[in-house]
């Protein structure tokens, strides 16, 4: 499908990769959701974290990208780092492209909370206090 991008890197993401990628002449909106490492969790200060994906974790991300775009018609993209991220890191990028505001809201909302939920990525946070969890396993 031409308008899906999905992507799993250890690289640091930019924006206007996906930005570019989703945007046409009949689009009056792109809307992007950036995911940033920051620097709490349930009060406790977070220093790094470290994601790691499933080996098929690419193929459930494209999979998503794909299903948003034909329940919507719409181009969509995303992008989810793995590996050691720092605070202010770029963790998640997602960017839709519609003809209105509220159809591109809408479905970048849907796609980064499918993301959220089925994707195989998982996190390590490591904390102040010399201690680290996984999330979502």
């Amino acid at each position: 499908m031409t308008d899906v991008f999905a992507d799993v890197s250890d690289r640091p993401l930019d924006p206007s990769t996906l930005d570019e990628f989703v945007w046409r002449r009949e689009a009056g909106a792109v809307v992007s959701f950036q995911g940033i490492v920051r620097d709490h969790d349930g009060g406790r200060s977070v220093v790094s974290l470290d994601y790691r994906a499933h080996p098929e974790a690419a193929d459930f991300l494209r999979r998503c990208c794909e299903e948003v775009a034909e329940r919507t018609g719409l181009r969509v993209a995303a992008v989810h780092r793995v590996g050691s991220l720092t605070i202010g890191d770029l963790a998640l990028i997602a960017a839709v492209a519609a003809p209105h505001r509220a159809e591109a809201f809408a479905a970048c909302a849907e796609l980064v909370e499918r993301i959220k939920a089925e994707v195989p990525i998982w996190k390590r946070q490591h904390f102040g206090d010399g201690a680290s969890e996984w999330v979502g396993l």
